[in-house]
């Protein structure tokens, strides 16, 4: 799919009414042509994903737009039923231009405004919209609510994918209404990506190995990455419980730092595809994963999006808000503990997902608990 193409979703139209206020009291046709802003970053357009293929799925004959990062467009291309416009921001304030000569002369129903970043809030002003969706006032970072006329309706604690079904439901989408309900992906991949992956796997599977581990070990921030000796040693771990153990990363200085420690202090052999894949063959090869480890980066979300688990190693910010989302019972963490410690006070008595700060806190995961919790996904998995 090209950059500005639209492949329709499907040819028949949804009657279902749809609210505009937090409450849903204010009923009207189904919307014809939808715009998502959500620029940033790949976690969270994992998220959105599943929000946007609700809506579809409600209201089928809606064209979708969806406005976001260059490199997000790369994972996301290709989604069925969508049209992406790419919003660059390495070219500065003549982004906002650049957006707004994309859109000339078009006008949305509806604008679903799912990023408060100012960069964001800015982007939306060359949006036009009949109804422009926000966040509710408890989540209007950076002058959010100034850009809105209309505002989702207020969450207690909610991840951040729960967020984003918040906009869903205010179009009347049901969507994650109950605790039990589950959101489903259907994410984009050529046969070659699929291929690529096949292709890596294959000559260990004709040795009758059946377990494949995924590594990624890295976050955006170097602070936010467990220690290299650390995967090393549940590297070590897992070839011994019979795993193939798979390293996986982006083409960055510290990225491919961390991986060299990594395979220095390693005894087992490791796979190493840092630098060598593309999002999609990344998304490839974690679909075929039996698990993955990751700290809090936009991988471990991949992996949800195809149904593998992850086991989430988390220390800065609250597993419940940023966590794998499947998975969440998985994610070995000390950032309660360290919330406590930084505040003297839990998370339920602070504001939802403060973060907390420190290059010493990822140490404190230890190599025994990761250990622990990979027997325990083996067992629950049915590995």
């Amino acid at each position: 799919m090209t950059e500005n193409s639209v492949t329709p979703a499907a040819t028949s139209e949804s009657q279902s009414t749809l609210s505009s206020q937090p409450t849903g009291h204010l009923a009207m046709t189904a919307p014809n042509t939808i715009c998502i802003l959500r620029l940033s970053a790949i976690g969270d357009v994992c998220h959105a994903v599943a929000a946007v293929q609700a809506i579809q799925q409600h209201y089928p004959s809606a064209e979708i737009t969806w406005i976001l990062g260059k490199v997000e467009a790369m994972l996301l291309k290709d989604l069925p039923g969508v049209e992406f416009v790419v919003f660059d921001k390495k070219l500065g304030f003549k982004a906002y231009a650049d957006l707004s000569q994309k859109l000339q002369g078009r006008q949305f129903d509806v604008l679903l405004h799912m990023q408060v970043a100012l960069r964001a809030n800015l982007a939306s002003l060359v949006i036009n919209a009949k109804r422009k969706i926000g966040f509710d006032w408890s989540r209007a970072k950076e002058l959010h609510a100034l850009f809105m006329r209309e505002r989702i309706a207020p969450q207690e604690t909610p991840h951040v994918l729960d967020g984003f079904a918040g906009f869903a439901r205010h179009l009347g989408v049901p969507f994650l209404l109950q605790p039990s309900d589950k959101p489903q992906w259907q994410m984009p991949m050529s046969q070659a990506d699929l291929d690529f992956a096949a292709a890596v796997v294959q000559p260990y599977r004709e040795q009758g190995v059946s377990r494949f581990l995924v590594i990624c070990p890295a976050a955006s921030k170097a602070e936010r990455n467990w220690l290299p000796q650390r995967y090393a040693a549940i590297a070590d771990y897992a070839t011994g419980l019979g795993f193939v153990v798979l390293l996986c990363g982006g083409p960055t200085a510290m990225e491919y730092q961390l991986r060299d420690d990594i395979l220095q202090q390693a005894q087992n052999q490791i796979i190493d595809l840092v630098g060598k894949t593309s999002l999609k063959q990344l998304l490839a090869l974690l679909q075929v994963a039996s698990v993955v480890i990751a700290p809090d980066t936009g991988p471990a979300h991949m992996a949800v999006t195809v149904g593998t688990p992850v086991i989430g190693l988390y220390g800065h910010s609250n597993p419940d808000r940023t966590g794998p989302y499947l998975y969440r019972h998985y994610v070995v963490e000390v950032y309660h503990d360290e919330l406590k410690l930084q505040t003297g006070q839990t998370a339920a008595a602070q504001k939802f997902g403060k973060r907390v700060k420190g290059s010493h806190i990822m140490e404190k995961i230890s190599v025994d608990a990761v250990k622990l919790m990979l027997d325990k996904v083996i067992v629950q998995e049915s590995l």
